[in-house]
């Protein structure tokens, strides 16, 4: 079989339907703390001092994403998915940090989810760290101390800080070589020849624990320390190339072909290849039952959300289904919109949920894929083999197009989860993975340019009832592939259709609050009687 240019070899499934985090957005939230845990890991020190410097969306939305708990939170070393980020201005103040948010302009120039960190320890030491929100969760450290570096976590990563001399690179190189580390990226910055530098070594897997004092005492090393990026591939196995890998819709139908199996059947299997198959199971074992819990606690015992726009919907569609279920949505249709509007009254909350592929499209595939499963009688390997489609799906979109609504607009988000959700339906129904990647191609041409216009930069309205417009056009666009109707447009180039799309849309349609429903009167009146924002 030829060769293949693969692209996606060290992106987990987990980044796609994950992280599990508390809401209420994957890149305002789950994102954020990501850059604050890495950027701390950069000072040796306790910080005692922070100053977030927010940018374009970031600036505009913070305070109603949880942003400014989120940061707080990632420097004192919370994961996404601790129940306390809610509670980080208070764990901070116990700890002693001295924390400040700044908003700077407007700049087209810097990624719409941008943060620059400027840290102090208890020793006096300082760093400044920009780091951008990629959506779903990733991240990217793009600036240290003014110099321009780009450190994902894809990999296991060893940073060293050091000084531009003649000879460290080798010595780095050798002592990685003698610890049988095998390096597979490293680059150089630096600010000027013989000044200040950093290297970064991306290696498979992460070095033996007696490798980092070696590195700190070689000669002209200021600091090292091992990047860990929470919940990537990266943190629990080293980047791998498998034979089931693929890299776009057509690999992913051909690798299909070759091996017998369905598209959820090939993600599992890569996702063994990259963690194994004992975590891979218990990883999707995870992803169920917080999603069985996200699509029912909320219609049981409704809770109102941080700006107490949304609460007990869910409920009330639920409550409905008897009455208008058979004239219009049918029962499985309005249990699973039922199910998704109530992920979002959790998120909202700042209750625990998975991000599919972002927080702010977290019902769709569940509400789709449970509410199913539930009318057909299917188990729980047939709701795992719906949800690695669903990842498959999404893993292709976040690669080759975008999952962000700051980049890409609603369409990347709600559109987004549509398609996986649509995938997976057709998986969990028997259809082939033509079939199911024609579903997709038809639910993301369906929402098609849908704008991010979160009123009050919530992730409230009008986010909740996409979640369930997002469960429509899943439900049709699966029943109409299933029925034998095709896309004119293929997969693959209904993604690129999309990520043109986004990068049209102007920044005021990008989850910024300063367009679309987010300036009606209505809306600016419910905000200024909200004060979550304030």
């Amino acid at each position: 079989m030829p060769s293949r240019p693969q692209t996606l070899a060290t992106t987990s499934a987990f980044e796609v339907l994950g992280p599990v985090m508390v809401g209420p957005s994957s890149s305002h939230t789950a994102g954020a703390l990501r850059c604050a845990r890495v950027a701390a890991s950069l000072l040796e020190g306790r910080i005692v001092r922070v100053r977030f410097t927010l940018w374009n969306s970031f600036a505009h939305t913070y305070r109603g994403h949880g942003t400014d708990r989120a940061l707080v939170a990632g420097i004192l070393g919370l994961d996404t998915d601790d129940e306390r980020i809610r509670d980080a201005f208070d764990l901070a103040r116990e700890a002693g940090l001295d924390f400040s948010f700044e908003e700077a302009p407007d700049d087209s120039s810097v990624h719409p989810n941008t943060v620059d960190i400027d840290m102090a320890d208890e020793s006096g030491a300082r760093c400044q760290v920009r780091g951008e929100s990629l959506g779903g969760g990733k991240m990217r450290i793009s600036r240290i101390d003014g110099v321009g570096v780009d450190i994902t976590g894809a990999y296991a990563t060893l940073f060293v800080a050091h000084r531009d001399a003649p000879g460290i690179l080798a010595s780095l190189t050798h002592l990685l070589a003698m610890a049988e580390v095998n390096i597979a990226f490293c680059r150089t910055y630096r600010t000027e020849q013989g000044g200040r530098a950093y290297s970064v070594f991306e290696t498979d897997g992460a070095p033996a624990d007696g490798v980092l004092p070696m590195v700190r005492n070689l000669r002209d090393v200021d600091f090292a320390t091992f990047i860990s990026v929470p919940g990537s591939a990266s943190a629990t196995a080293p980047g791998v190339t498998a034979a089931e890998l693929f890299d776009d819709g057509a690999q992913l139908l051909a690798a299909c072909g070759e091996r017998g199996l369905s598209i959820g059947g090939v993600m599992e299997l890569r996702e063994e290849g990259l963690s194994g198959a004992g975590r891979a199971e218990a990883s999707m074992r995870r992803v169920i039952e917080v999603m069985r819990e996200e699509t029912t606690a909320p219609i049981e015992r409704p809770a109102r959300s941080l700006g107490g726009f949304i609460g007990g919907e869910a409920r009330l569609v639920d409550a409905g289904k008897g009455r208008w279920g058979h004239a219009l949505l049918g029962d499985t249709q309005t249990d699973a919109v039922a199910r998704a509007m109530a992920v979002l009254e959790r998120s909202a909350a700042m209750g625990v949920i998975v991000a599919a592929p972002t927080a702010g499209s977290a019902g769709v595939v569940p509400g789709c894929v449970l509410a199913v499963a539930d009318a057909v009688g299917a188990g729980e390997k047939d709701v795992a083999s719906a949800l690695w489609c669903a990842a498959a799906v999404g893993l292709n979109i976040q690669t080759h197009a975008c999952v962000a609504g700051a980049e890409g607009g609603c369409q990347a988000e709600v559109g987004s989860a549509a398609a996986m959700a649509a995938a997976a339906l057709v998986e969990l129904l028997g259809g082939t993975p033509e079939q199911a990647l024609t579903a997709s191609s038809l639910a993301i041409s369906n929402l098609l340019g849908l704008v991010c216009d979160p009123v009050g930069g919530l992730v409230e309205v009008p986010c909740q009832a996409r979640n369930a417009i997002g469960v429509a056009a899943a439900f049709s666009s699966a029943q109409l592939a299933l029925s034998g109707v095709r896309s004119l447009v293929p997969f693959d180039e209904v993604v690129h259709a999309m990520a043109e799309v986004g990068h049209s849309l102007p920044s005021r349609l990008r989850e910024t609050a300063r367009g679309g429903l987010a300036v009606t009167p209505s809306a600016q009146a419910a905000c200024a009687r909200c004060g979550a924002c304030g």
